[in-house]
C-alpha cells in the first residue's frame, strides 16, 4: 500500500475541512494534531482552499495533507503544488484520477456502485471513498460488496458521526472514516480551537473503542489450573472452555496452565482496530512488543502486547470481532 494510505489507515479518521478564512489553517492545524488527528482533508469548497493547504504545510508540517472535492485536472494541480499528499473527490472523474496516477499523487475517487469500484481497480487504485455513506447503505452495503473485490480498501464519508465510527473501523476492509463532526465550519468561524481538539480526542476514544475483554491468571502447572476452572464452575455455575494453553471459566477469565505473560497474568482489552490503536496509544508514549504481534490470515494485526506490566499483570490489545 502506498505509504500516504497506510498512514491515513493507522491515523483512522479523516477530518473534512471547509474553511473560510486561510488564516485561520494552521491554527485549526494545530487543534486536530493536539486532539490525536494529524490530518486533515481540506475540500476545495471554498476559494480559499489551496491558500489553506499552504498555510497548514509551513507552519503545521507533522499534519498530513490531502486537498478534497476536487473536480477538475486543474484543481489536482493547484492542491499539490500548495502541498496536498492526497487528491479526494466526491465522485469518479477519469480525467482526474488518470493526471493523479501519471504526477505518482494518490487519489481517492468517490465510488458507490460495483461498475465505480471495478473502473477504480483498472487504475491499480487501492482505497475508493464511499459517498455518501449513510445514504448510500452504510457499512452493511460496504460489507456485501467488498467481497468481490478483496484489493480495494473503502473511506466511508458522508454521516459518519462519533456514534457510529467505531463500528466501521471494526471491519477490516475501512482505511478510515471521513467526517466533519470534529471540525465544523461553524466551530472554525468561531475560533473555538479548544472545542475541535476536544471533539477530536472523544472521536478518536469512539474509534477506538476500548474495553476489558478477560483477565489472564497464571497458575503453576495444568493440574491447578484445572482446580481452579472446576473451583469457577462449581461456586458460581461458570461454563468453561478449554484451549491447549489455558481455560476459561467463564469468557471473562483466563486461567493458563502455567506460567504465562506477565508476573500475576495478563489483561486482555479489546478494541476496533489494534492496527489504529497502536498508532494512537505510540503517539501518547505507550511501548509496544513487535515480537508478540499475531495477525490473521488476511494479514490484519490481530493482537500485540504492551511492554511492560501494570501492577503484575502484561495488557495486550486484541481485535474486536
Amino acid at each position: 500500500m502506498h505509504e500516504i494510505l497506510s498512514r491515513l489507515e493507522q491515523i483512522g479518521i479523516i477530518p473534512v475541512i471547509k474553511i473560510d478564512d486561510a488564516a485561520k489553517a494552521a491554527r485549526l492545524a494545530k487543534a486536530l494534531s493536539a486532539g490525536g488527528i494529524p490530518c486533515a482533508e481540506v475540500t476545495f469548497r471554498t476559494a480559499q482552499g489551496a491558500e489553506a493547504i499552504k498555510r497548514i504545510g509551513e507552519q503545521a508540517p507533522d499534519v498530513l495533507l490531502g486537498a478534497g472535492t476536487v473536480l477538475t485536472v486543474g484543481q489536482v494541480d493547484k492542491a499539490v503544488e500548495a502541498g496536498a499528499k492526497f487528491i479526494v473527490s466526491p465522485g469518479f472523474n477519469p480525467a482526474v484520477v488518470a493526471h493523479c496516477v501519471k504526477k505518482g499523487v494518490p487519489v481517492v475517487p468517490g465510488c458507490a456502485t460495483p461498475s465505480d469500484m471495478e473502473r477504480a481497480l483498472e487504475f491499480g487504485l487501492e482505497a475508493v471513498k464511499f459517498f455518501p455513506a449513510e445514504q448510500a447503505g452504510g457499512l452493511d452495503y460496504i460489507k456485501a460488496v467488498s467481497a468481490p473485490y478483496g484489493a480495494l480498501k473503502f473511506i466511508p464519508t458522508g454521516g459518519i458521526t462519533q456514534d457510529n465510527v467505531g463500528k466501521y473501523a471494526c471491519f477490516e476492509k475501512i482505511l478510515a472514516c471521513g467526517g466533519s463532526w470534529m471540525a465544523g465550519a461553524d466551530l472554525i468561524n468561531a475560533d473555538n480551537f479548544d472545542k475541535i481538539t476536544a471533539l477530536c480526542k472523544e472521536a478518536v476514544e469512539r474509534m477506538l473503542g476500548f474495553s476489558l475483554t478477560h483477565v489472564g491468571v497464571n497458575t503453576r502447572d495444568e493440574a491447578e489450573a484445572r482446580n481452579a476452572a472446576t473451583l469457577f464452575e462449581t461456586l458460581f455455575q461458570f461454563a468453561s472452555r478449554e484451549t491447549s494453553t489455558s481455560i476459561f471459566a467463564s469468557e471473562d477469565i483466563e486461567i493458563m496452565k502455567g506460567p504465562g505473560p506477565g508476573t500475576r497474568g495478563h489483561i486482555a482489552i479489546a478494541v476496533n482496530s489494534v492496527l489504529k490503536a497502536r498508532y494512537h496509544l505510540a503517539r501518547r508514549g505507550v511501548i509496544f512488543n513487535g515480537e508478540s504481534a499475531k495477525y490473521t490470515p488476511s494479514g490484519r494485526l490481530n493482537l500485540i502486547y504492551l511492554k511492560g506490566e501494570i501492577a503484575g499483570f502484561a495488557v495486550h490489545l486484541t481485535q474486536k470481532k
